[in-house]
């Protein structure tokens, strides 16, 4: 049975209620429609990490000397020879290699306090003398200060180092056993030792590098070629300053290359320019 048609009279009727709405909805009257779906795609955030996408600058490179590999390579080819004083009467020369290893790193500390303010030929023959005798801290113990000085004279400012090394065997005797402190910041507060002993001490005697050990030639090249921001007026800012770049695996290397170049080649005055490979790189060259 088919459905019946809607009368005529009813289908207008509901094209009026529909005119009078305002067009062809379907809603009841007084329900609110629901709003049309908007058909544009929503944009989405995008989450940036700190410093991109707004405008600010990328975090810059440490400083570094300008041309310092080029200059430092340069300065292995002239050292090539290890023809210099250090090289063959350096203190790494001065201790006696078949002694105990107690022995020997004492022996170690004791040149390095000779060689302050001492060419490397002077404190060489001051270390043999005293090897002769039996250099150990029970020998220096048992010797007085008379004898001592007699045996280290001429090195620099022998006088106060005659007490400087009995004070600090005592102490090493008394607090290490007869050995030497296997950290900086105990080598130092022995009599006598400042940072550049304590950090070659290290190397030399412990085999650890602690840090750059900066004396007069590190302080002058380092400022010379400009491998400090700004300049330093010490060789312990120096040290701290060359910290701050140097490659930790070059800081053992760089003392033993600097101070025989600068005993060879870059001299405190009148350094010989003209024979050294750096000449064109070197900020210092001109100005010499």
């Amino acid at each position: 049975m088919s459905a019946a048609r809607p009368r005529p009279a009813a289908c207008a009727a509901l094209r009026r209620l529909r005119a009078a709405r305002g067009g062809g909805g379907s809603q009841i009257q007084g329900t609110p429609s629901t709003p049309r779906k908007s058909r544009r795609r929503k944009s989405l955030a995008i989450a940036y990490e700190a410093g991109q996408g707004d405008g600010a600058e990328p975090p810059s490179a440490p400083w570094e000397p300008r041309d310092w590999q080029e200059q430092l390579e340069r300065i292995r080819e002239m050292r090539r020879s290890r023809d210099a004083p250090v090289d063959e009467m350096g203190v790494q020369k001065c201790y006696d290699t078949s002694a105990p290893p107690q022995v020997m790193r004492y022996q170690v500390l004791l040149a390095l306090m000779l060689s302050s303010q001492t060419k490397d030929q002077v404190t060489s023959a001051a270390m043999l003398r005293l090897r002769r005798r039996g250099l150990t801290v029970d020998s220096v113990l048992q010797m007085d200060e008379e004898t001592l000085g007699q045996i280290i004279y001429p090195v620099g400012f022998w006088r106060n180092k005659v007490k400087y090394i009995k004070q600090t065997t005592a102490i090493l005797k008394q607090k290490y056993g007869g050995d030497i402190p296997s950290t900086v910041e105990e080598l130092v507060q022995l009599p006598g030792v400042g940072p550049k002993m304590a950090h070659l001490a290290m190397h030399i005697a412990w085999d650890s590098v602690a840090g750059i050990a900066v004396d007069t030639h590190v302080h002058r090249i380092s400022n010379r070629l400009k491998w400090v921001k700004k300049e330093t007026k010490s060789p312990e800012q120096t040290r701290v300053a060359l910290e701050e770049w140097l490659p930790r695996d070059l800081w053992k290397e760089i003392n033993w290359l600097l101070v025989g170049f600068g005993q060879q080649t870059c001299l405190p005055v009148n350094p010989r320019c003209s024979q050294c490979l750096n000449q064109d790189i070197c900020p210092a060259a001109k100005s010499l």
